[in-house]
């Protein structure tokens, strides 16, 4: 007997650049410094604030799934033909959906458009879907970067993008 199959439509998130001062992205940025704060403890803490994410250095991408507010991102530019991923979060009620994927894709489309030739992060070892979401896309672990200092709690990446 033939069953119907009932018709999955897929959604694709939407990312743009945004205000990161949107009241929904705030609610973001919040979840995810509790987040963070629950994980490590102020000194391994590497989060930028709000006023930074306005810089005009700094690219910051909203995702949005059927309207609705579902992560974010920014890229720094660092200047020097290379820029750092910061505040790359997904609400976890839209985890599942490949959110952080696309976002991370965005990103680097965004510094190949730019001229970019490297794309860096720090990220935290209490984070193994991340770290896998990185690696997965091309990351490799390198040493600190920029004003970063060793740390047993964090993980530095990095990917040539040309």
């Amino acid at each position: 007997m033939n069953r119907p199959v009932k018709e999955q439509r897929q959604v694709t998130p939407t990312i743009e650049k945004e205000s990161p001062r949107h009241p929904g992205v705030l609610d973001l940025l919040h979840q995810s410094d509790v987040y963070a704060q629950s994980l490590y403890p102020p000194e391994s803490n590497h989060l930028v604030d709000v006023s930074t994410l306005e810089k005009p250095s700094v690219s910051f991408f909203v995702a949005r799934h059927e309207g609705d507010i579902v992560g974010c991102c920014a890229l720094v530019d660092a200047g020097d033909g290379s820029a750092e991923i910061k505040r790359m979060f997904v609400d976890p009620k839209a985890r599942g959906l490949k959110i952080g994927r696309k976002l991370l894709e965005h990103l680097e489309n965004h510094g190949r458009k730019t001229g970019l030739s490297a794309i860096r992060l720090e990220t935290g070892i209490y984070q193994p879907e991340a770290i896998g979401l990185y690696k997965s896309a091309g990351y490799v672990e390198t040493g600190p970067f920029g004003s970063y200092q060793l740390d047993p709690l964090s993980i530095f990446m990095e990917k040539t993008i040309v």
